[in-house]
């Protein structure tokens, strides 16, 4: 039994709506990211490719949780089964593992091009995209069908209440009758090198990024790659850390509010905010969507002509 938002329920209908039209745009902002990397020649490019690949994931991702989340509203039921629990489970791990590559060879992908710009082409290549975007799919897939082995392998007794509006690892392991010692070592050694490792590299990425961009003699070139950079900083701190107080420092204490609010911050809301910061401001994405909009045109224009 999911609870959910049970302390909210004079608001359900409120929730519902929000939480829908949130998702609706999210799904349309990467949705949209995906056809114009996939359609438009001028986003043929290394930084493009990552984001039409972290635009996957968080399709993924959030479809995997917000529908669940929006029928339990509805219907003030909250089940689900332990086979759909444990799978809900694996995608949302093994989707935020991927995401965490992602933007770690995001990172690196602005820092061959702004620090390295001579080597960037041979760097950068396609051959070289492909790989570590696999490799990034891979371990995430592999590393959470780990936990999700030892988890089949433990033994559940009731009450079967979650207090939370989706399978997170920490309260299927307070459920379970079995000696969880070896699934929470082994979550909190992958969660900490796959959170924050990349979240260092990052960091450490960006403040040679910004010292090289301080180097730029043009004021107006430094303030535009400022706000870039402080933009894409924003969601990767606030991705990163709400997956470090969630999964890596000591919160198994945590007040369930504070653990809900810090879920729906990188369940729902990030994966709104990354199209939107990471690519929907850009002028190259502009001209893509323009583009699209005046091929629809065309096409509507000569079915209308056909029909007359």
């Amino acid at each position: 039994m999911l609870t959910g938002f049970k302390n909210l329920h004079n608001f359900r209908a409120l929730i519902f709506i929000l939480f829908l039209i949130i998702y609706i745009f999210t799904l349309s902002g990467n949705l949209l990211i995906i056809l114009m990397v996939a359609t438009n020649a001028r986003l043929c490019s290394p930084m493009y490719f990552f984001l039409s690949n972290l635009s996957i994931c968080e399709v993924v991702f959030t479809t995997n949780i917000v529908p669940n989340m929006l029928d339990d509203l509805l219907s003030e039921d909250g089940s689900i089964s332990l086979p759909g629990c444990l799978t809900q489970y694996y995608f949302f791990s093994s989707t935020a593992t991927t995401e965490c590559l992602l933007l770690a060879l995001m990172a690196y992908d602005r820092y061959l091009a702004i620090c390295r710009p001579l080597h960037y082409s041979s760097l950068m290549n396609f051959q070289f995209c492909c790989q570590t975007s696999m490799w990034a799919w891979l371990a995430g897939l592999t590393i959470s069908m780990v936990t999700l082995i030892l988890l089949c392998k433990s033994h559940f007794c009731g009450p079967n209440i979650i207090d939370n509006f989706f399978c997170d690892l920490s309260p299927l392991i307070e459920l379970s009758c079995s000696n969880t010692f070896l699934i929470e070592i082994e979550s909190f050694i992958f969660a900490s090198i796959l959170t924050l490792l990349p979240f260092v590299y990052i960091i450490v990425t960006y403040i040679i990024i910004l010292y090289n961009i301080y180097k730029i003699p043009s004021s107006t070139g430094r303030k535009k790659a400022f706000s870039t950079c402080s933009s894409h900083l924003a969601v990767v701190a606030t991705y990163y850390g709400t997956l470090i107080t969630m999964y890596v420092a000591p919160s198994r204490k945590q007040i369930s509010s504070i653990s809900k609010a810090l879920s729906l911050l990188y369940t729902v809301v990030t994966p709104l905010l990354n199209p939107i910061v990471y690519s929907l401001r850009n002028k190259e994405i502009h001209i893509a969507l323009n583009d699209i909009l005046k091929h629809f045109n065309i096409l509507f224009n000569k079915h209308d002509n056909l029909s007359l």
